[in-house]
């Protein structure tokens, strides 16, 4: 895209405006480090342009506070109290990473995501938001506990302006079908691989 111009412009009937504003699916996935630092980067600049916020944290532990929460929510106390920016709601939907599982319990998280699916159909219905941060959400669709074939429909048909940002590794096929922009994290080199652990301020 050159100088920020489209190299092609479809016959679609319509114009610049229009087309520049309509509502975008995006994924970012890929092994590389920085798909949800991405959206929420993103959220930020939404936010800046007075869009409702809504965060839909899947799979991390409810227990586990990142940072880019307190900050979301301070800016949407911020809102509230003087009319800057605009609102932000941060849901927890998940119960854990996969691998803090324990052993049977696996219905209780199919569940919690299956309800976390639900709240989202829930706010595309009513048009509750215009930028939804699903972090993490390729993973309780990996793992069966949600339809890909359903969401990419969902998606695909959702009302109004609203735009979807969806974070995590091996993205279903079907979400990036219907997505409009697709992000593939690469890992070319992380600390990870000599040893060193995730710090502040760098990983939460």
């Amino acid at each position: 895209m050159p100088k920020g111009q489209p190299l092609n412009v479809p016959d679609d009937g319509l114009t610049t405006r229009q087309r520049r504003n309509r509502p975008l699916v995006m994924v970012h996935t890929g092994p590389g480090k920085g798909k949800s630092t991405a959206a929420f980067g993103l959220a930020l600049r939404g936010w800046n342009q007075g869009w409702r916020i809504g965060v839909f944290q899947f799979v991390k532990s409810a227990k586990w506070r990142i940072g880019e929460q307190t900050v979301l929510e301070r800016l949407g106390k911020l809102h509230e109290e003087t009319g800057e920016g605009g609102p932000v709601d941060w849901h927890k939907m998940g119960s854990g990473w996969s691998w803090s599982r324990k052993q049977g319990d696996a219905e209780d998280h199919a569940a919690d995501a299956a309800e976390g699916w639900a709240e989202i159909k829930r706010c595309l219905a009513a048009e509750t938001y215009d930028l939804l941060v699903l972090d993490e959400f390729t993973y309780p669709i990996k793992w069966g506990w949600v339809s890909a074939g359903e969401v990419a429909t969902v998606l695909a048909e959702r009302p109004g302006r609203q735009h979807v940002v969806i974070t995590g590794r091996d993205a279903d096929p079907a979400l990036l079908e219907v997505a409009d922009l697709v992000t593939e994290m690469t890992k070319i080199k992380h600390p990870m691989d000599a040893g060193q652990k995730g710090q502040r301020g760098i990983e939460w």
